[in-house]
């Protein structure tokens, strides 16, 4: 047997709260997230790729480096170091 008290009846006082948290779910489920890449950052992405004759002195260094034949400028090496510096400093 099973005893109800008065105006207990299919009741729940919270109901209000699930649906409007129903509500939230559904909403956000409709909104997606868009990504937009601007013009300058398109740009960029074209950019790493590298020309033909870049790429042959790219291999040409990395051949040379594996027999043991590429030899470093130091002081070349500094003078571009500083002039670098230099020039960027201001930035």
């Amino acid at each position: 047997m099973k005893i109800n008290g008065p105006n207990h009846t299919n009741f729940n006082p919270y109901q209000k709260q699930i649906n409007q948290q129903n509500n939230l779910k559904n909403s956000s489920k409709q909104q997606q997230d868009k990504v937009e890449i601007s013009d300058h950052g398109k740009a960029l992405q074209g950019a790493d790729r590298t020309s033909e004759e870049r790429q042959k002195y790219i291999d040409e260094i990395k051949a040379q480096i594996e027999d043991g034949s590429y030899k470093v400028d130091s002081n070349q090496a500094a003078k571009n170091l500083v002039d670098f510096f230099t020039d960027h400093r201001g930035e």
